[in-house]
């Protein structure tokens, strides 16, 4: 039996398999209205970004353009075998991170499907999507870029990570006590018991809303997805780990001194260390910084910076006190016997100290 013909826009009859284009158009043209629907939302009213939402609204309007009545004309609900189809990754996102980059995926994917079959329909079509492929790609690298830049500038405690064999146990209760930066640091194990910890650590962190930053290695950072790298002065150039992870990674380096502090933030880190402020394990051999340089990062830093080294709470106030706004802690959280009471008593002498900030800003 000849399936039943439909008229299309130059007055003919569709085929079988120009019905079966349409239906294709029509579905991945829903399916990047919504996920571009979704990301919009979350910029205008998460990030309250006038720019990036205007630029959504204007890919959805696009696609609004195209999406035609002949193309809508062909939809077949009740016939569509993908319906009832679905992923157990659907069924749950651990983060708003995750929303977001679940929805660029959808967007990409039904732009790419639009490219291809919208050749069949028209070349302008293909052209078209094509182009709003790359643009979304490159709005995706700003916008999880963004997100992480933006968690990284309210972030005041960051946990650095030694060996340990309570190490998620460790970090969970650290993040119970309100810590928003974890770099897992391990210098000997082997590669697949470090890549195994560190998709357990994003996991974690990311359920928690807090970035995972990993040391020294650029393939551990794409393997894991996770939110950066941390380079010392012997690591990496930082124009090369850009060059490998993009703009929407974020980037940390080590510094000792007014000269390696200049030249990280001339090379584009998005963040650095300054130290170690006291003499540290972690650091044999590394004669101290002292509280001159937090003094000098204080005056001359343009990007976020955490002190480190050797930093408990015995002596944090005095690192508070030469102006430092953010600290970087190792056996402090690592060794505690109680990590989360810990982290708290961090968290919140930086916020003590930011709030007494804003009200002297303002007397």
């Amino acid at each position: 039996m000849q399936e039943p013909q439909h008229e299309n826009k130059l007055g003919y009859d569709k085929t079988p398999g120009e019905t079966s284009i349409y239906r294709i158009l029509d579905a991945n043209l829903d399916r990047a209205r919504e996920g571009l629907r979704i990301i919009e939302e979350w910029c205008r009213f998460g990030l309250n970004h006038t720019e990036l939402t205007n630029q959504l609204k204007q890919l959805r309007q696009t696609l609004a353009h195209w999406h035609k009545p002949e193309i809508r004309a062909a939809r077949d609900t009740p016939g569509d075998p993908g319906v009832e189809l679905t992923h157990p990754q659907e069924a749950q996102r651990a983060s708003l991170q995750q929303v977001l980059q679940a929805n660029f995926c959808r967007v990409e994917e039904a732009l790419r499907v639009l490219e291809e079959y919208g050749k069949l329909h028209s070349l302008e079509m293909g052209a078209a999507f094509k182009q709003m492929r790359y643009q979304v790609y490159t709005l995706e690298s700003r916008l999880l870029g963004h997100q992480r830049r933006q968690k990284l500038y309210q972030s005041r405690a960051y946990l650095v990570t030694s060996p340990s064999e309570n190490l998620l146990s460790i970090v969970e209760a650290a993040l119970q006590g309100g810590l928003s930066i974890v770099q897992y640091r391990e210098k000997s194990a082997d590669d697949y018991i470090r890549l195994q910890a560190a998709k357990q650590l994003k996991d974690l962190c990311h359920r928690y809303g807090a970035l995972l930053i990993i040391n020294d290695r650029v393939d551990l950072v794409l393997a894991v997805d996770a939110d950066g790298v941390h380079l010392g002065q012997q690591d990496l150039p930082i124009s090369t780990a850009r060059q490998i992870l993009g703009s929407h990674y974020l980037i940390g380096r080590s510094t000792t001194n007014p000269h390696e502090m200049q030249r990280a933030i001339a090379e584009g880190a998005d963040y650095i260390g300054v130290g170690p402020v006291y003499a540290t394990p972690t650091k044999p051999g590394k004669a101290a910084a002292g509280l001159d340089y937090i003094r000098h990062a204080a005056a001359h830093a343009k990007v976020p910076w955490f002190a480190i080294g050797g930093l408990d709470t015995n002596n944090l106030h005095e690192v508070l006190d030469a102006g430092a706004e953010r600290v970087a802690v190792v056996r402090a959280i690592m060794n505690a016997e109680q990590p989360t009471l810990i982290t708290q008593y961090f968290v919140a002498q930086l916020a003590h100290r930011q709030t007494l900030k804003a009200i002297q800003a303002t007397s």
